[in-house]
């Protein structure tokens, strides 16, 4: 029986097309970078997201939640090697991941539908007063078939 906190992830089982724009790291402005993105149960009790950018491996989501606090949690992996954890909430239409650690802020904040998820990360320096946008993450779900 799979864990019903963590089924409201379901949404996200399946195939997407990325698209990572308006990011200020990114030169010339207006670059675009596109990719893809899986997303499927490990088990009853976890969702796991990965994905990659213009052919490369980008990161990798593991979603599960905490008894002890009843809290949803991503644990997220990258080849630079990093490594960091996310207080995720998803309801409602929307999904929220917050890293509140002392290196620095992280959110990404995203409008959901079965077919479209649309979001930007945020990252701040100043535990969370001030915010600044890094880049919008657009998933397209892939056609089945």
């Amino acid at each position: 029986m799979r864990n019903p906190d963590v089924e409201v992830l379901d949404v996200l089982v399946g195939e997407w097309r990325l698209t990572l724009s308006d990011a200020w790291f990114l030169e010339p402005p207006g670059t675009r970078q596109h990719g893809h993105a899986s997303a499927r149960w490990i088990g009853d009790a976890f969702v796991e997201l990965r994905a990659e950018l213009n052919g490369e491996h980008m990161w990798h989501f593991v979603f599960g939640r905490s008894d002890a606090n009843g809290q949803l949690v991503a644990l997220y992996h990258d080849p630079r090697p990093t490594s960091r954890v996310f207080r995720t909430t998803f309801a409602g239409g929307e999904w929220v991941m917050l890293r509140e650690d002392p290196d620095f802020h992280q959110r990404y904040v995203a409008t959901v539908t079965a077919d479209r998820i649309d979001g930007h990360w945020d990252a701040s320096e100043d535990a969370g007063v001030t915010w600044r946008k890094d880049f919008d993450l657009t998933f397209e779900r892939e056609p089945v078939g």
